[in-house]
This record gives C-alpha cells, sequence and structure tokens, in this order.
C-alpha cells in the first residue's frame, strides 16, 4: 500500500474546448459543480484552475462560462464547424451566414 494515485489530463487531441485563464481563476470550482458531462476535476493545488479530463467528451454548452463568478475567467474554444454565425437579413424570415 502506500502509493498515490494523480489525476493528469488525458493526450492533447485537436479538441480543447474549455481555456481557462490562471490569472483570473480562482478555483472555486462552479465549473466543476455544474458541467453536465463531467469533463473536468478539481485542481490538487488550491486556487488553480481545475484540470480538464476529458476534453473529447465536452458538449460546448457553456454552462461552465455562465455559473462562473469571474468574467473572463473561462472561454469556450468551439469547433471550427460551429463557429459560423446568422445574422437576420431582409425580409424579416430570411438568415445569411455573417
Amino acid at each position: 500500500m502506500g502509493e498515490n494515485a494523480y489525476l493528469v489530463p488525458n493526450l492533447t487531441t485537436a479538441c480543447n474546448p474549455i481555456l481557462f485563464d490562471p490569472e483570473l481563476c480562482t478555483g472555486c470550482l462552479n465549473c466543476v459543480e455544474v458541467c453536465r458531462t463531467d469533463v473536468m476535476v478539481p485542481n490538487p493545488e488550491e486556487g488553480k484552475p481545475p484540470i480538464v479530463l476529458y476534453p473529447d467528451e465536452c458538449w460546448f454548452c457553456g454552462s461552465c462560462v455562465a455559473h462562473c463568478p469571474n468574467p473572463g475567467a473561462i472561454a469556450m474554444e468551439h469547433p471550427l464547424h460551429q463557429r459560423a454565425g446568422w445574422k437576420r437579413k431582409e425580409p424579416v424570415n430570411t438568415f445569411a451566414l455573417e
């Protein structure tokens, strides 16, 4: 016995859905508690941003960003195919890509 277990992030993949600003993140862990898919785990170091353990399982729902008390501490990095924006054009029921 006497062995320690450590949490480390998975290998880096093309998917990096959640970006933390370590200067703004206080380590309150609100994002970990509200995450619908449990992709983050608390950092063992007090006051540090959570560890994104399962980045490929993120749904990009944005609840972690919405519940963060520090604006700008968390940012979502959406995949390229989800970055298209729609803008309302005239006539009223017509939309076009930005």
